[in-house]
């Protein structure tokens, strides 16, 4: 009996694509079983792949590239999606994410969990806005960082100071020697509105916050992992408001807290 077979995987981290997953599950059932319809449905969860599979889904998509800075600024493209209605789509893991880290001889990345960035994510942004994009959709998983999304965020305008008012560098080590956060040269966000896709309810800070939950898995040491709460925590206080307690916005090293209390952005 002919039978229709969905295969609908999500990515296997560091290793296959949602999309790979699927060709390769399809080609080992088409093996065994060749007359069944088999139709293939990759998912995503915000990481990796997210792309693909909203490209997948909606046949009228548009690609498109931009060069960006990967997680600790070595420039690459990087794809992203226009959808119909000026709808843009992008993928931090695709701009910024750790599948982009320089890898060692041995194959390893070179983790950088003080100093990764997600200004790339803030470059391709600007790419969008200036192409017409009236709507965002920000895909956050797969990061390599855990900057609360300022490096993005200074790539749109912020300035980040420390207390002599000089400019602070990438990377969330550098919060805590956040002493003041100007606003003034901040692009707008879009008329329509940013939505962020997240797969996690942890927030900003504390125990269940992005450093502590996340940041052993950027390669950051007990006490890295200090650090970067401390720069985090010192941000939320300078900001103000209680967005860093909103479940989901510690997702992508905080990136949904920092687009969430600049632009208003909402945390799916």
């Amino acid at each position: 009996m002919r039978r229709r077979i969905v295969i609908s995987p999500d990515s296997f981290k560091g290793t296959l694509s949602a999309r790979d997953a699927a060709l390769a599950l399809a080609v080992g059932w088409q093996a065994e079983r060749p007359d069944d319809e088999v139709l293939l449905v990759p998912q995503a969860d915000g990481g990796e792949g997210t792309l693909d599979a909203i490209a997948q889904a909606s046949p009228a998509t548009e690609w498109r590239t931009t060069r960006v800075a990967g997680p600790t600024g070595e420039s690459h493209d990087a794809r992203w999606l226009m959808l119909p209605g000026h709808h843009a789509v992008i993928e931090l893991a695709e701009c910024c994410g750790i599948t982009l880290l320089p890898r060692s001889l041995a194959g390893e990345p070179a983790l950088a969990p003080l100093t990764a960035s997600t200004r790339g994510l803030g470059e391709a942004i600007i790419t969008a806005l200036e192409a017409g994009a009236r709507r965002l959709t920000l895909a956050l998983g797969g990061s390599a960082s855990t900057d609360g999304g300022f490096g993005a965020l200074s790539a749109l305008g912020l300035r980040l100071l420390d207390a002599d008012s000089r400019p602070l560098p990438d990377g969330g080590g550098a919060l805590e020697h956040l002493a003041a956060i100007n606003p003034v040269l901040l692009r707008a966000a879009p008329p329509g509105g940013t939505t962020l896709l997240t797969d996690t309810t942890a927030v900003l800070t504390g125990p269940r916050g992005a450093a502590a939950v996340f940041a052993p898995q950027k390669g950051a040491s007990a006490e890295q992992v200090a650090a970067l709460e401390s720069g985090l925590a010192r941000a939320a206080a300078i900001v103000g408001g209680d967005e860093h307690l909103r479940p989901g916005s510690g997702a992508a090293g905080g990136t949904a807290w920092g687009f969430a209390w600049y632009w208003g952005a909402s945390i799916r």
